[in-house]
């Protein structure tokens, strides 16, 4: 069964599930556009590989520890006689360890040069949170950015702080950053609702090179078929990200007309 949602599907975006369609994305983008780019161009899947700590971790579900003092009880008709405290029990807590990130993305780059030219990157919940997964990504962006290399964000999240761009003065649920080397600082962003079909947009490459169009509501619609997806979801739930007021009341209308509610 196709995913009922004509653009974005929310319930793709449950971090129990967004690192599996994570992978299939990037591996899809990449065998659809192979085809396009050769012989001019091979497209590489990359992987960025970093270490988080505590301050990224998300604790579900561990109480906050506290800890109290014994209080000592003195008696006045005892208060020559020594009061042996009962031993002090051990407690369990949790100690924040390293974890090992890999994130996946894309550089397409020139067969007679091996050059890069064109780095695409489809943003992970640790890009978009304060924390080590935000500045790894925030400093590779700035490199890219600081050179001729073209860069494709993709951001189908909505949760967290969106990357940084000037003169985007809309609210909106996902965006595609479509960065040409030779244009900067302007690009071209491409903003997006729950109820909009996702936009297709250019694979920006070297001057003069037809641009194919990647066409991400295919990708996804077939990502979403293959891993059967439709057996996995409960669309009698809530997405597990927390819709706007406006988005679940439409969410809600959009599954009870299919008949998933």
């Amino acid at each position: 069964m196709p995913s009922p949602f004509p653009g974005m599907n929310p319930y793709l975006e449950d971090p129990a599930l967004w690192q599996k369609v994570h992978k299939r994305l990037i591996v899809a983008i990449a065998d659809s556009l192979s085809p396009l780019l050769r012989p001019k161009y091979i497209v590489d899947i990359e992987e960025r590989v970093y270490q988080t700590s505590g301050e990224d971790a998300l604790l579900v579900g561990i109480p906050d520890v506290a800890v109290q003092r014994q209080k000592s009880v003195i008696n006045s008709e005892t208060a020559n006689v020594a009061i042996v405290s009962p031993p002090v029990e051990a407690m369990t807590v949790t100690v924040p360890m390293l974890e090992t990130v890999r994130e996946s993305y894309l550089e397409v780059r020139e067969v007679a040069t091996r050059e890069v030219v064109t780095v695409i990157e489809v943003l992970s919940p640790k890009n978009k949170r304060p924390g080590e997964g935000r500045r790894v990504y925030e400093r590779k962006r700035q490199r890219v950015l600081g050179s001729f290399t073209n860069l494709v964000e993709i951001d189908l999240l909505r949760d967290g702080k969106p990357m940084l761009v000037f003169g985007d003065g809309t609210q909106n649920d996902y965006r595609i950053l479509v960065c040409r080397g030779k244009n900067l600082p302007q690009a071209d962003l491409y903003a997006f609702n729950l109820q909009d079909v996702i936009p297709s947009f250019p694979l920006p490459l070297r001057t003069g090179d037809s641009e194919p169009l990647v066409d991400l509501q295919s990708l996804l619609a077939g990502i979403y078929d293959r891993a059967s997806y439709d057996l996995v979801i409960n669309y009698s739930q809530e997405p597990a990200l927390q819709l706007s007021e406006q988005n679940a009341v439409w969410v809600d209308a959009l599954l009870r007309d299919k008949g998933l509610r």
